[in-house]
């Protein structure tokens, strides 16, 4: 199959927590980047796309870009949509360079589950406002706050708990990943967590929304990663090895969180249904692969989503952690996933697949060649994931 798309250029801002740096001067460090590292200037860049998060008339505005080719949306793919975008507009000639930047603040506009339960305390009237901006997918939302589910915490902690009752899944099992995740991150140094955890570490950690304790759930950060996804022409004008977009897949739906009739399974299964039906490759061609970890049981939902394992075998997977470890016979989150290096909404996960593909990952660099890189994005019922290969 012909790629869409190449990844001609990749950047990521500085990282921290709860910094005094604002989400355009984020935007503009790992944008900039990205440029320089495609080997192009921001005259070369006559498209944006993006969630919308650093507004791109205003990023567009700090970098001297007059794009030509705007991209932005949520609905086809989650987070992963305005990726898949890009890649359509270059192939079709729309644009030649788009540049598409995710950039992440702490201290943010964000429903939290504190805001709900306030919001329900004053009265139904209240909690609509608070919910009002909720994606209409999540049609169910409306009943599982009326059962005090305030948080993505409490919906997912539902999944995971089906899933360890039909398949056996284990508390321990989800540890694994974690672990896994905190030793990739020791060798990342932007990672914001990179103290080595034990099996006993995990199991004692707070319990958040059961199962989920807190070293199930990904840390917030702020920072920014960036890219530029050119025309698959450029690729041999560009400096740096250009991953090249195979093929991609996005669901939002149906079933919102808790309707689907095949539950737990989410809207990862169909755009990994989607994916594959676009591409020649299997999932036993997959050599690496950086999966979301909002929670640690969303990976698990992945791994048995894209067949890289049966469904409900994702927790004998990574059981030992010695499959998914860097040496492993699959290399799962190499950076350190959101559990550990911080979550970027999955875009770290984006930029590590090309860092891995163009062996420039450093101290964690996986040593066996790699040729396809399976990466995700999303949970519950909205959800994105994408292939690339090597050049």
């Amino acid at each position: 199959m012909t790629a869409k798309a190449i990844i001609s250029g990749i950047g990521i801002s500085a990282i921290g927590r709860n910094t005094d740096v604002s989400a355009l001067d984020l935007t503009e460090q790992a944008s900039r980047a990205a440029i320089a590292d495609a080997g192009l200037s921001p005259a070369d860049i006559d498209g944006v796309a993006t969630l919308g998060d650093t507004p791109p008339a205003e990023a567009s505005a700090r970098l001297g870009i007059a794009p030509r080719y705007h991209g932005e949306g949520y609905s086809r793919g989650g987070l992963l949509s305005y990726v898949m975008a890009a890649a359509e507009a270059v192939e079709q000639g729309r644009a030649r360079h788009v540049l598409i930047y995710r950039t992440v603040k702490m201290k943010g506009g964000n429903i939290t589950a504190k805001d709900a339960d306030e919001a329900r305390k004053r009265g139904p009237k209240a909690q609509a406002a608070a919910t009002a901006t909720l994606p209409t997918m999540m049609a169910d939302t409306p009943q599982l706050l009326a059962y005090h589910g305030y948080a993505a915490t409490n919906w997912l902690g539902m999944h995971c708990q089906r899933h360890m009752a039909l398949y056996g899944t284990t508390k321990e099992q989800l540890g694994w990943l974690a672990i896994n995740s905190r030793r990739n991150a020791a060798l990342n140094p932007l990672a914001v967590l990179r103290e080595p955890i034990t099996m006993d570490d995990y199991l004692a950690a707070p319990m958040i929304s059961t199962p989920f304790g807190r070293l199930d759930c990904d840390i917030p950060i702020d920072g920014s990663a960036a890219f530029v996804v050119s025309h698959p022409g450029y690729a041999a004008d560009a400096p740096n090895a250009a991953p090249a977009i195979e093929a991609f897949g996005g669901s939002t739906g149906p079933g919102a969180w808790t309707l689907r009739p095949d539950y737990p399974a989410m809207a990862s299964v169909d755009a990994a249904a989607e994916m594959w039906s676009k591409t020649d490759l299997k999932p036993a061609d997959i050599d690496i692969a950086q999966l979301y970890d909002g929670f640690t049981f969303l990976t698990f939902a992945w791994l048995e989503a894209l067949g890289i394992c049966e469904r409900g075998g994702a927790g004998p997977f990574v059981e030992g952690a010695t499959r998914i470890a860097l040496d492993g016979a699959l290399p799962l989150n190499t950076y350190g996933g959101q559990l550990s290096a911080g979550r970027l909404h999955g875009h770290w996960s984006l930029h590590e697949a090309c860092l891995q593909l163009r062996r420039e990952a450093g101290d964690r660099q996986v040593a066996k060649p790699l040729r396809v890189a399976a990466v995700s994005n999303g949970g519950g019922p909205i959800a994105g994931c994408l292939l690339l290969t090597s050049g």
